[in-house]
């Protein structure tokens, strides 16, 4: 799993596993889903990251495992 921000586009993207993509949808408005031949969610973009996060400093992100 890689997790990626990309400030100048203000874009977030979550690689789930590194099987070739085959296809994307837009899920909803800035969010974006790459699939596989199987039809599986391998990656998650999102766009216009600021205005979704409350993060002032998204160079310094936290992660939980539950």
């Amino acid at each position: 799993m890689k997790l990626s921000v990309d400030r100048a586009a203000d874009a977030l993207y979550l690689r789930l596993d590194e099987t070739p993509i085959v296809g994307s949808e837009e899920v909803s408005p800035g969010v974006v889903f790459d699939y596989n031949r199987r039809n599986e969610v391998v990656g998650v973009e999102m766009l216009n990251l600021s205005e979704r996060s409350t993060v002032p400093n998204l160079s310094s992100l936290q992660f939980e495992t539950v």
